[in-house]
């Protein structure tokens, strides 16, 4: 494990921890600009690393002053090439991590062109066709899972790149919060 933790920022309106700690890993993301590999996060509980693992957390910040109770930890870098689902597979957690998430660029078509789409091709057809078509939209997706199954995402688009046009919600991007389920399963 890296060890690294994106900023403490406060965020007021989210809820639940999840959506704090999804909101947190999208404003790390975002310092780190676009263009970015996918990144896979640990999702533990801070008491619980400020007790069990005192050194870890204070190398991470954590200290009596925080009030998140979900503590992202960046884990080692995605292989290169590597597809995610494959890589995903590989993936078993300690009983010490409460969730995990994981940080990855995408390019989308609005739901306009969906229609458009030439039909017959290969998923590396279809890549292909999106990246050239004129209303593509660069996109870095933010998702969290829980043990429990809790779920909770964040969008947001390269051409509105702003803390308040990150748009959350729990079924955003299903496919990959499911993914990141299964990596609890094994």
């Amino acid at each position: 494990m890296e060890h690294e933790q994106p900023s403490r920022r406060r965020h007021p309106l989210a809820a639940s921890p999840l959506t704090r700690a999804v909101l947190e890993i999208d404003e790390y993301a975002a310092g780190l600009g676009w263009d970015q590999p996918a990144r896979l996060f640990a999702l533990v509980d801070t008491a619980q690393l400020r007790e069990q693992e005192p050194s870890l957390a204070e190398q991470l910040g954590i200290d009596d002053s925080t009030t998140a109770s979900l503590t992202p930890v960046e884990q080692d870098e995605i292989p290169a090439g590597a597809p995610l689902d494959e890589f995903l597979a590989t993936i078993g957690w300690p009983d010490a991590v409460a969730g995990c998430a994981m940080t990855v660029e995408r390019l989308m078509l609005p739901p306009s062109a969906e229609d458009s789409v030439p039909k017959g091709m290969d998923d590396a057809q279809i890549a292909e066709w999106v990246a050239g078509h004129p209303d593509r939209q660069e996109v870095r997706m933010t998702v969290a899972v829980l043990r429990d199954g809790t779920r909770e995402s964040a969008l947001r688009l390269r051409e509105k790149d702003s803390t308040s046009e990150v748009l959350t919600g729990s079924q955003l991007v299903p496919g990959l919060a499911d993914a990141l389920s299964a990596t609890f399963e094994s």
